[in-house]
């Protein structure tokens, strides 16, 4: 199985990239965190039933923690993990979801 990232996934890693970048003042810091999450999308590929059902947010969907980020993705024709979004943890999800 492989996994592939929406638009809008692409861009909220760059998002957290630069964020991290630029609180930290460490671009090694940022590219160890982004590296950490994108990791958890090739465990996904693997095993892409270790996600939690969300049912509250999307049929769908299933989440996956990866250190402080959730990721949220979807099992697309059984062969390819499509990830959707990759949010904080501190991030109201439900919010984004039910606006």
């Amino acid at each position: 199985m492989s996994y592939r990232l929406s638009s809008q996934a692409e861009a909220q890693l760059d998002d957290i990239w630069l964020h991290i970048a630029r609180e930290s003042g460490s671009v090694d810091t940022a590219i160890r965190i982004v590296q950490n999450i994108s990791d958890r999308f090739w465990l996904l590929a693997q095993h892409p039933r270790m996600g939690r059902r969300r049912p509250d947010l999307s049929p769908e969907l299933r989440s996956f923690a990866a250190g402080d980020y959730v990721i949220l993705y979807s099992i697309e024709d059984e062969d390819v993990v499509l990830i959707h979004y990759v949010f904080h943890g501190s991030q109201d999800i439900e919010a984004f979801f039910h606006h």
